[in-house]
């Protein structure tokens, strides 16, 4: 802590003949008293003089450390999480307590949680709660909570809470009695707008006037905390927003592109194998029924890039059917290859959350895949509903399989992987020399949701 001098404040000879308020009372006394007890009123008023001038020094000295405290954090850790750590330690030390927890409201101020605590000589936070750490902590944070939550008079000022006091859940009287905590003092995180939370500093056995002291810290601590959380969370919101416009500006970029180039080029191949097919009567058969094939692709592929300019449009589009979709792209395949495709569509569950359009992704890579790559003689894709809430999808051909130094390369195969990724689900790809190979993707809604570390899988079988 920074030490602070007070200055004494100057006056003219006019502020010296006009009594100070504390004298007001004994001047009009003054000739009603005997000496003694004039000089004994002169020397009370003067006690009290004395002791409110100190009493305002000390707070003069408790907010200019506190604000510069609060300076030195933030030049030491830009972190909103770092400046708090700090924070909440230097207030226990400082203050010799035992304990110093920060608990914040949601963004909608619907809910109150812990985030972060210093007790005893650790720290505590949030974010690992699912640490075994975490979990050792032996503070009653949810009873707490609910009651910062619930009690109105802590939203806009200072409460100061004994360890017996019936105010406070009886969870968090037992922690006070278990730990010999004997004061807490909970400071609002309040802005003039809206409440961010609370900090709240657990002390043991000590004199009122250390109270009294240890509040004003609290108080004066909070307010600095309070500006630094807020300006962080501000700082986040305009990155979030930039990333959010870098992000629609790239995507309305490359719509551009695809509409521009990719969509325009089908559309002008089109018109040339139209063009083509009007002549075709005097072209042998097999030619004919090539350039059939070929104006059936071109227009295909054309609807598909106008779909993705669709697609990459601010505005949700309405997600295709995926038993439609699938028809759509075996029908599609069986036009490039003379291989035999089998589709089966069974009962699908409900999707939604943009589950759709990554599912109708993959299996079109897999089904390009396999036409192009596996020299296969047949090619099966089945959809189904798993336990009447999941989904699965095999893809699998009985042709050459995948070579070794080709599982992990390729954009397809990361383009699938990158799909059940955003969506969840897991993805496995079977394949040996010779026997082919089946790409199978699982998924479920996300209150069924496979763990995340299982989530995306390549398994590769070796013939013997």
């Amino acid at each position: 802590m920074t030490s602070v001098q007070a200055v004494p404040c100057g006056g003219s000879a006019e502020a010296a003949d006009t009594p100070d308020p504390p004298f007001a009372a004994w001047n009009a006394l003054a000739p009603e008293l005997p000496a003694d007890a004039q000089i004994a009123a002169l020397k009370q008023a003067l006690s009290r003089e004395t002791d409110d001038r100190r009493r305002a020094e000390c707070m003069a000295y408790i907010q200019s450390d506190a604000v510069q405290t609060a300076l030195d954090l933030l030049v030491r850790e830009p972190d909103v999480a770092g400046f708090f750590r700090v924070f909440t330690k230097s207030l226990v030390e400082q203050s010799e307590s035992h304990a110093c927890g920060v608990w914040l409201l949601d963004d909608e101020s619907q809910r109150c949680d812990l985030w972060m605590a210093w007790v005893g000589n650790d720290w505590f936070t949030r974010e690992n709660r699912d640490s075994e750490h975490w979990r050792a902590l032996s503070l009653p944070s949810e009873s707490m909570a609910e009651h910062l939550f619930a009690y109105t008079p802590g939203w806009s000022k200072s409460v100061e809470y004994t360890g017996e006091d019936p105010r406070l859940p009886e969870a968090v009287r037992d922690f006070q009695r278990s730990t010999n905590v004997d004061s807490l003092i909970v400071a609002p995180l309040v802005l003039p707008t809206r409440n961010l939370g609370w900090v709240a500093l657990a002390t043991k056995a000590t004199s009122e006037c250390e109270v009294h002291w240890r509040t004003a810290v609290v108080e004066a601590m909070a307010r600095q905390a309070t500006l630094a959380l807020h300006q962080s969370r501000l700082s986040e919101q305009s990155r979030v927003e930039v990333r959010r416009q870098a992000v629609l500006e790239e995507r309305n970029r490359i719509a551009r592109d695809i509409h521009d180039s990719l969509a325009q080029g089908f559309a002008a191949i089109l018109m040339q194998l139209q063009a083509a097919q009007r002549s075709a009567h005097t072209l042998p058969a097999s030619v004919s029924k090539t350039i059939e094939v070929a104006v059936d692709l071109a227009r295909s592929h054309m609807i598909e890039a106008r779909r993705s300019v669709s697609a990459l449009r601010p505005q949700r589009c309405e997600a295709e059917d995926v038993g439609v979709a699938l028809s759509r792209i075996t029908d599609l395949a069986r036009l490039t290859t003379d291989v035999s495709i089998e589709l089966t569509v069974d009962e699908l569950p409900t999707f939604g959350g943009g589950v759709e359009p990554e599912i109708i992704g993959i299996a079109q890579e897999a089904l390009t895949n396999a036409v192009r790559h596996s020299r296969a003689k047949k090619i099966t894709v089945h959809a189904a509903a798993v336990r009447n809430v999941g989904f699965r999808m095999s893809v699998a051909d009985d042709g050459r399989g995948i070579a070794k130094e080709r599982r992990n390369t390729g954009f397809g195969m990361t383009s699938m992987q990158e799909r059940a990724d955003r969506i969840g689900a897991s993805l496995t790809i079977v394949t040996a020399p010779r026997s082919g190979t089946e790409v199978v993707l699982a998924w479920e809604p996300p209150q069924f949701s496979i763990p995340h570390e299982t989530r995306v899988r390549r398994e590769t079988v070796e013939s013997i």
